[in-house]
Order: structure tokens, then sequence, then C-alpha cells
């Protein structure tokens, strides 16, 4: 296995493990992660070609479609209300 595919699985593992933090408690890893995806991605697409790219971009979009929506409404003016979680 190449470094490519076992930081990915880390990554994994990372979001994984950030998904069952409190939701006030998942902000800073969770954008760290979030910034950090793209790369990794281009990185495992580079070494093992498109259809790997793809397969990773699916799973990151599935894990993510909730913080990529609200920074998409946010980029196009729309309302996007936070979680009751993180209202004060």
């Amino acid at each position: 296995m190449s470094l490519p595919l076992i930081l990915g699985c880390l990554w994994v593992v990372a979001s994984a493990i950030t998904a069952m933090l409190p939701m006030r408690q998942q902000m800073l890893p969770g954008i760290s992660l979030l910034v950090a995806a793209p790369l990794l991605l281009v990185w495992i697409g580079w070494a093992y070609g498109w259809v790997w790219l793809a397969i990773g971009l699916f799973a990151f979009l599935s894990m993510f479609r909730n913080p990529l929506l609200y920074f998409a409404r946010r980029a196009l003016g729309r309302p996007a209300p936070l979680p009751k979680e993180l209202e004060k």
C-alpha cells in the first residue's frame, strides 16, 4: 500500500472520530479535514487514476454534504441557517 492510500484511510478514520464529537467541538477538526480533502483526493487521483479520484470525491461529498451546502448557500447569498446546537 502506498502513502496516498494510507493517508486516505487515516483521513476517513479522523472524519469518523470527528463526527462522533459534540457539534461545537467538530468545527476545528472538521474545517481542517475539509481543507485537506481536495489535496488528498488530487494526490490519490494522480497516483491511481481518475476512477479512484471519482470514488474518493463521491465519498467526500457524501460525508461533508451539510457543510458544503452551508458554504455554497453563503457564497450564493442565500439564507444558511446554523444547526440549533450552534445557535447562541
